[in-house]
């Protein structure tokens, strides 16, 4: 069996698979040699449960939350506002398969749990139930959980479960994002008897993900086009450049600029530094912000990497200095984008160069869009590049080739 997302194929055995699967359940909790095709997600995932000292057979999980912080953690989910397309794409689907739909919040709390009957009573037997924490750390390598600590899509089937409890059950998740932010907002999973398993499973949902994802860009266009009409009056009156954006630095409008997308998070109160505009001090209006020079005098913006400081930042140098720390991996692309100048690089490239693959598009895109939170318009997409006429201070080759060197799979990080 490769390492691809799905645990089957359509030619597989499914006993012998599950008899191989269970052998190598044992041995690896033996301390013996897994000798069979163990998948290396599933490899990973049984490694860091061993290290946390999670139990192949725990059977008493915490009691799930309260009904009434279950319905105020569903108010607060923005997947709420796409429930419907979810529901529309997957609950009969799953009701037809014998499986269950689950949807979780990004720290793996159990929103939503609908389709078969008969699945949802053997998933009460589990403590899988809308309230219950199903991250590994609490129930042992399972698809959401697992999507969770891996950033991907997984699919499990049998004894590729952790805990024997849920040998008998097949999973398949997909991780849900925000497509403003890249910020996982959760994960959607359908799960049903081992039996039941199927590769087809794996793009079923993805496609359900990618539909809902669409579905919250179109709330922010909608959302967008409103406060296009607050920006439109708020711009022809003002004589010198300035930019009108939401809460997480989307342009909605902009006078004396040129075109751009976004730009960094404002803050109330807190200065910061816009290419093209330099320091601006933001002015809440209806549904965000009013950006404008704090002074007329326009000057050039520079940035440079601090790899003296700990953790290292990021230094953003106009009229006024501005710092950002970085983590680890943001680190790791400002230097291959440094590295890149004007030419770029896309998704899949930043992919092979983090994680030795072009596998990793979604996890680099999100990290791409939180990035872009703070540096805002300093870093442009299609291709990705730091924006022209920012002026850099590229570390030292021997320097840079140590930076890039450390790359390393994001699994590996802790």
């Amino acid at each position: 069996m490769d390492d691809g997302v799905c645990a089957v194929t359509r030619s597989t055995d499914l006993r012998q698979h599950a008899r191989l699967l269970h052998q190598a359940h044992d041995a690896r909790l033996s301390g013996g040699r897994v000798t069979t095709g163990l998948r290396r997600v599933v490899s990973r995932s049984w490694d860091r449960m061993l290290a946390l000292g999670v139990t192949p057979d725990v059977r008493s999980l915490p009691d799930p939350a309260a009904p009434e912080i279950v319905e105020r953690r569903r108010a607060e989910s923005p997947i709420a506002g796409v429930l419907p397309q979810l529901r529309a794409s997957l609950t009969a689907v799953a009701e037809d398969a014998e499986h269950i739909m689950v949807i979780t919040a990004a720290d793996g709390f159990v929103l939503w749990r609908e389709g078969a009957s008969r699945v949802a009573r053997l998933a009460e037997g589990l403590g899988f139930s809308p309230g219950a924490d199903w991250t590994e750390e609490s129930v042992g390598t399972n698809a959401i959980g697992t999507a969770l600590a891996e950033h991907a899509s997984v699919q499990l089937f049998s004894a590729e479960h952790f805990a024997r409890a849920q040998h008998p059950w097949t999973c398949t998740a997909s991780p849900i994002h925000d497509p403003r932010t890249g910020e996982m907002l959760g994960v959607v999973d359908l799960s049903g008897p081992a039996p039941t398993v199927h590769p087809t499973t794996v793009a079923l949902v993805h496609t359900a993900v990618r539909l809902a994802e669409s579905g919250l860009w179109a709330q922010h266009e909608q959302r967008l086009d409103s406060l296009r009409a607050v920006a439109a009056p708020l711009l022809a009156r003002r004589s010198g450049p300035a930019l009108v954006v939401d809460d997480h630095g989307w342009v909605a409008g902009a006078t004396g600029l040129s075109p751009r997308d976004r730009v960094g998070v404002p803050r109330a109160g807190e200065v910061m530094l816009v290419h093209g505009l330099g320091p601006c001090l933001p002015e809440p209006v209806p549904g965000g912000w009013l950006l404008h020079p704090t002074s007329a005098q326009e000057s050039s913006t520079r940035l440079r990497l601090d790899l003296t400081a700990d953790p290292p930042v990021a230094v953003v140098e106009g009229r006024e200095t501005w710092r950002h720390t970085l983590s680890r991996r943001h680190l790791q692309i400002l230097a291959l984008l440094m590295r890149a100048g004007t030419t770029g690089l896309d998704a899949a490239a930043l992919s092979r160069a983090l994680y030795d693959d072009a596998d990793h598009l979604v996890t680099v895109r999100a990290e791409l869009s939180r990035l872009r939170r703070v540096l805002g318009n300093l870093v442009v997409a299609r291709p990705y590049r730091i924006a022209p006429g920012v002026g850099l201070e590229v570390p030292p080759p021997d320097v840079m080739a140590g930076l890039l060197g450390s790359a390393t799979p994001l699994q590996r990080f802790p």
